[in-house]
């Protein structure tokens, strides 16, 4: 007998984009998951709280901790705000925080956004802090989404999702891989900001400017990529390997950022399964970079699909619904194979508001 379930799901990407929200619905028979996105929305953060979060992995403690509360408590409002009106009570929330800090190499991690914040602000048992157990257990804490990629979107050879980070995640001889393939998002804003743009729309900018070959080769050299996986990337690697790069490079905005595009079509294309060709699913904001799409397809052998829109955009927060999901019925939602974990594990702290 099918039973149903729903949550939301809740994520904040590097790329400071804004906060999805996605309320959804699964289905489960015989082990087999369904899901529909019922609504979801993405709030813009405002300036104060854009500004905050940019700068909050600088600041000291007690900052951190009470931006830890005040991020909760806004998330909460935002989700009673996202409801008003649908008349759906979901049975949880599942919220993947903000990372400040990504360091699995010293067994630490940290998505600030209080658990108990969201809990009391909105009445619903809220599940949090999924990284964590993981790390604990000697993995990388990233990434989350392949168990969601291997239960809903297992039609696909590969699953690519291009955030702040592009991952990839896919099924080689009945066990899940994945890693964090290169900064994409993260760093293409970064670039953008010095022209006074939030993004680079549709990747035009990056369209008009030249190679720079010498870049290209120095970003394709770094050391990260020849590494086995599983392994992850943060903010702190992009600040202590590219950053400097970049530093010293003379050319124009536009020019580094085609050659940024250039990087990551490679890197993207040279993640994908040789073995086989099949059909590549790409989401995130990414997605909507046709320029970035454009070389990606150009470099790869496989047929390259872009969903619907809302998947698109919210198919992080959808499958944070279901890493929710999973939890609450303690069943595994982090897989070891795409972590380095010891084993696979069931992560997330469990915030019940009471009655």
């Amino acid at each position: 007998m099918k039973s149903a379930i729903e949550a939301i799901g809740i994520m904040s990407g590097t790329s400071l984009d804004g906060l999805d929200i996605a309320l959804c619905r699964f289905g489960i028979e015989n082990e087999q998951w369904d899901y529909q996105i019922l609504k979801a929305e993405t709030f813009p953060y405002p300036a104060e709280w854009l500004k905050k979060l940019s700068e909050l992995h600088q600041a000291d403690a007690l900052s951190i901790s009470l931006a830890n509360t005040e991020y909760g408590v806004w998330i909460g409002q935002r989700c009673n705000q996202f409801l008003a009106g649908t008349g759906i009570k979901p049975q949880l929330i599942a919220s993947h925080g903000h990372t400040i800090f990504h360091r699995p190499d010293k067994k630490m991690t940290l998505q600030i956004g209080s658990g108990a914040a969201i809990a009391a602000e909105t009445g619903l048992l809220t599940v949090c802090d999924f990284r964590s157990q993981d790390v604990a257990l000697g993995g990388n804490g990233a990434p989350l989404v392949p168990i969601g990629d291997r239960l809903l979107f297992g039609d696909f050879l590969a699953c690519i999702n291009i955030g702040g980070f592009a991952n990839i995640s896919f099924e080689n001889e009945g066990e899940r891989l994945a890693w964090d393939i290169c900064p994409a998002n993260f760093i293409l804003n970064r670039e953008a900001g010095k022209l006074g743009r939030k993004m680079d729309e549709s990747g035009l900018i990056a369209r008009s400017g030249r190679l720079n070959q010498q870049l290209l080769q120095q970003l394709n050299n770094l050391p990260y990529y020849i590494l086995p996986y599983p392994k992850s990337l943060g903010r702190e690697w992009v600040e202590s390997q590219i950053l400097p790069m970049l530093a010293n490079v003379e050319s124009d905005t536009a020019s580094v950022l085609r050659t940024l595009v250039e990087h990551i079509a490679i890197q993207i294309s040279g993640a994908l399964p040789v073995n086989k060709s099949g059909n590549i699913l790409i989401t995130g904001g990414g997605a909507h970079n046709r320029f970035l799409i454009e070389r990606i397809r150009s470099l790869s052998q496989h047929k390259i699909m872009i969903p619907d829109k809302e998947t698109v955009d919210f198919k992080e927060a959808l499958i944070f619904a279901l890493l929710g999901v999973l939890r609450i019925k303690n069943k595994h939602n982090c897989l070891a194979s795409v972590t380095g974990a010891s084993r696979d594990n069931c992560g997330g702290a469990v915030y019940y508001p009471g009655s």
